[in-house]
């Protein structure tokens, strides 16, 4: 088993790192998307992703319970890339029904330790900016760092990408 946490800012190269990463693994690939499509930028984003990655790759849309889908989709000769956890986080913070956001990001942490397989998590770098004024802001960010550092713990490698260059701070790039 391996975790690999690639994070980056908007559009820095951090989706086109873990792709290559998971293709290297030379592995069965399942690609897990947790987009909601709710706009057009949204869906033009989707498309380009879409686009970018192989179609022998396996997707799995899982935009809420992702501990779940990982368990499921996880096995010995497979990697998992999960592209992103900021806008599963988004999805949870803006669902319809209450999410317990703390209960879903433990599982996913618990889930994380014990599956097999290589596992590859894509994830924004929110927390380089001011603070935000909102409250619903200032909970994405707070859960995202938390997040961030909590896999950050338990993961072999964590890889920062700027202007496409990744820069490694846990293991290899």
């Amino acid at each position: 088993m391996s975790i690999s946490l690639v994070l980056g800012g908007a559009r820095s190269g951090k989706s086109r790192y873990a792709e290559n990463l998971a293709k290297a693994a030379a592995q069965t690939v399942v690609y897990v998307a947790t987009a909601e499509v709710r706009d057009e930028a949204i869906q033009a984003r989707v498309e380009l992703h879409q686009a970018d990655r192989p179609e022998y790759w396996q997707t799995v849309e899982s935009p809420l319970q992702l501990a779940e889908t990982l368990k499921r989709h996880a096995s010995e000769n497979t990697t998992l890339l999960v592209d992103c956890l900021t806008m599963w986080i988004t999805n949870l913070l803006c669902a319809e029904e209450a999410v317990d956001i703390k209960g879903e990001t433990q599982d996913f942490l618990e889930a994380l330790a014990t599956l097999p397989g290589e596992i590859i998590l894509v994830s924004n770098e929110v927390g380089m900016g001011i603070i935000p004024m909102g409250s619903l802001t200032r909970d994405y960010v707070d859960t995202a760092g938390r997040l961030h550092q909590d896999i950050a713990h338990i993961a072999d490698h964590v890889v920062l990408v700027v202007a496409g260059l990744p820069m490694a701070f846990k293991g290899k790039a």
